[in-house]
This record gives structure tokens, C-alpha cells and sequence, in this order.
């Protein structure tokens, strides 16, 4: 009888949610095991489908996800067994940092830079709120200990840092875009140009840089099909949900329509 941690390894087998889905496992397990509690790190949104996944195939096991604040992209999973009756924390904390805007105009990699330079995990850290002149970063509790301690600059720009609160973090509002095109195909490198503005060539250049992903796995071939519901995100310029696949015009191309979030 194949188990549910053979289950899940196979089908994640080969991709980038492979090393993912086999950590959530084990905390997914070590729950059930305990009758308590695990928490994750900080997942991606590709991250917190595989722990959706994960809780799906073990019946004693539910998951709940925290990033912070409301609608945080980068979150947090706890795995609980269904007779833990305690209150699990996601141990979540804000640290901010800020700068002089007048000398230094940082963005969200400059500060991503910074931390990766001072050899934070990215699990560790979530979303990264940038402004002018401060930056507020999510963290786990231990990480923003050290980040408090430890963090004096990001590039040339001298920073100070501080502990900050969650709840004034505003709940994330996105602009989305509709966007209704038609495409020859629906090749990867078509609908990502008709969702971005972008040219066709220029698209297939961004996918040989590595720059997109299809439902937060990278893109590998321009040529890889797209379907209804799937998502795409591009370094620098966000992402565009295909919402609909209307069908074929009398030219022979296909309508589409796309949310692109902004």
C-alpha cells in the first residue's frame, strides 16, 4: 500500500517544490506523531499549495497559514493533529528599518540583498514592505532578534532598526488589470506577452533568463502550454492570472482573458 508520503514525494518528484514538499512532510508527520503542533517556515505561494496538498493526505491533520498581517503573500504553515486543543503561534514578528531618503533610494532587492548578505535563510523572512525610506520586513521571532542586532545597512545606506507592530501593516490591497487579447497559441511566450505588454521575442528572453514562472515554477521551454486558471509571474513585473480561454476566433487565434495584478 503506498503511503502518503510516497504519494506526495512522487508527484513532486523532479520539480522545485520537490526539497518543499518533502520538509512539510515531515512536519506533517512529526504532528500527527506528537499529537501537537509544527510550524513551517515562510512559504511561497507555490509553498502553500504544497502544504494545502500535504494536510489533504493526512486525515488527522489540518493546516492553517499566517504571514502577519492580512493578505500577506509569504506565510507561515502550522500542521496541527485535530485533538491538539492548544493555541499554536505562528511566531511571527515585524523589525523595520529605515534610512535617509534623500541620499539612498532602496528597493524591495536591495533589502532582499541585504539580509541574504548577512546570511539570513529566506525562509526565515516574509514579505518585504518597502517605502520611502523604510522597509518593514516579517520575520520569525528569532531571526528578527538577530536582524535587531545585527543589521546596520543595506548597500552604502547606513540603517536604523527597530521593532515594530503588525497592526500597522495595513491589509494588502491589489490592483488588478483586465486585460482581453487574442494569441496565436497559447504558448507560454504568447499569453506572457499579451498579459505584460511586452513582445513576443522579448518574453522568450525574459523565460532563457529565468524570469518567469507558471504557477511559481520556472519556465523552462517558451513553448510550454498554458491553461485557464493558471498563473504567471515575472521578475520586476508581477503576475497575470489566466481567467478565461474563450476560444477561436474566424482568424484562427484564441481569445483569452487575463487579470494581471499590479
Amino acid at each position: 500500500m503506498t503511503t502518503a508520503r510516497e504519494k506526495i514525494a512522487r508527484f513532486y518528484r523532479g520539480t522545485e517544490g520537490e526539497a518543499v514538499a518533502v520538509r512539510l512532510v515531515d512536519l506533517a508527520e512529526q504532528a500527527a506523531r506528537t499529537g501537537k503542533f509544527r510550524c513551517s517556515g515562510f512559504l511561497d505561494p507555490y509553498g502553500i499549495e504544497i502544504a494545502e496538498t500535504v494536510a489533504a493526505n493526512y486525515g488527522d491533520i489540518s493546516v492553517s497559514f499566517d504571514g502577519g498581517y492580512s493578505g500577506a503573500e509569504r506565510q507561515r504553515a502550522i500542521f496541527a493533529h485535530r485533538d491538539f486543543g492548544g493555541s499554536p503561534s505562528f511566531d511571527i514578528s515585524v523589525v523595520r528599518a529605515e534610512w535617509n531618503a534623500e541620499f539612498a533610494h532602496l528597493a524591495h532587492r536591495d533589502v532582499l540583498g541585504a539580509l541574504m548578505g548577512l546570511g539570513v535563510e529566506r525562509d526565515t523572512i516574509g514579505d518585504i514592505l518597502v517605502a520611502a525610506g523604510s522597509a518593514r520586513v516579517l520575520a520569525d521571532k528569532k531571526m528578527a532578534a538577530f536582524l535587531l542586532s545585527e543589521w546596520k545597512e543595506i548597500g552604502a545606506a547606513a540603517v536604523r532598526v527597530e521593532a515594530d507592530s503588525a497592526e500597522s501593516i495595513a491589509p494588502r490591497e491589489e490592483r488588478v488589470k483586465e486585460i482581453r487579447a487574442t494569441v496565436a497559441s497559447l504558448r507560454a511566450d504568447s499569453v506572457a506577452a499579451a498579459g505584460f505588454g511586452i513582445s513576443r521575442s522579448r518574453a522568450a528572453s525574459d523565460i532563457e533568463a529565468e524570469k518567469l514562472k507558471l504557477n511559481w515554477q520556472s519556465v523552462k521551454n517558451a513553448a510550454q502550454t498554458v491553461k485557464e486558471g493558471d498563473v504567471l509571474s515575472m521578475r520586476g513585473r508581477g503576475r497575470v492570472e489566466v481567467a478565461e480561454v474563450r476560444g477561436k476566433t474566424k482568424k484562427g487565434r484564441i481569445g483569452i482573458s487575463l487579470r494581471r495584478y499590479l
